[in-house]
């Protein structure tokens, strides 16, 4: 039997540290390294099938935190993996090859419990769209979900100046 949404879903939620094929393989009996890569080149996975999978698991609060985040994720030693391109990290306080990517987290206030409900590509040669316009459409399928927040953060961060 194959990989399905769902195991590659499960194992994005239920890992903090690493997300990688390779991560995912080393961990999973049933799955290698070139199972996984076959089944990601073929997967249509979109944001609401994230939310399928987290919606059951999350504990809704009025006092909760919405998080809003951006990041780049590393990929300096494959410059031709496809939507990564130089782009600057507040991590390594430099511009590296990389994808970006815009996250949306929901912070229990008490238990701390988090989970990542959403979730962008940022590739603005492809849609057009800045790190900010990700994060409304988020915060408006937030809303729409009906989703019980009592805060919103948002990660902010500054580019060094050039001369």
């Amino acid at each position: 039997m194959g990989i399905t949404k769902l195991d590659y879903c499960q194992f994005l939620l239920s890992s903090q540290v690493n997300y990688t094929a390779t991560y995912m393989a080393d961990h999973l009996e049933n799955f290698s390294h070139d199972t996984i890569n076959r089944y990601l080149s073929g997967a249509n996975l979109r944001p609401r099938h994230l939310w399928e999978q987290v919606e059951p698991l999350l504990e809704q609060d009025s006092d909760a935190y919405l998080l809003f985040d951006d990041t780049v994720l590393d990929k300096r030693y494959g410059p031709e993996i496809e939507l990564s391109r130089p782009q600057w990290s507040g991590k390594e306080k430099r511009t590296l090859n990389g994808i970006g990517l815009v996250s949306c987290v929901y912070v229990h206030p008490t238990s701390g419990r988090f989970h990542v409900i959403d979730y962008r590509i940022y590739a603005p040669e492809r849609d057009g769209k800045t790190k900010l316009q990700h994060v409304k459409e988020m915060f408006q399928n937030v809303l729409e979900r009906g989703v019980l927040c009592g805060t919103v953060l948002m990660k902010g961060g500054t580019r060094p100046k050039t001369s």
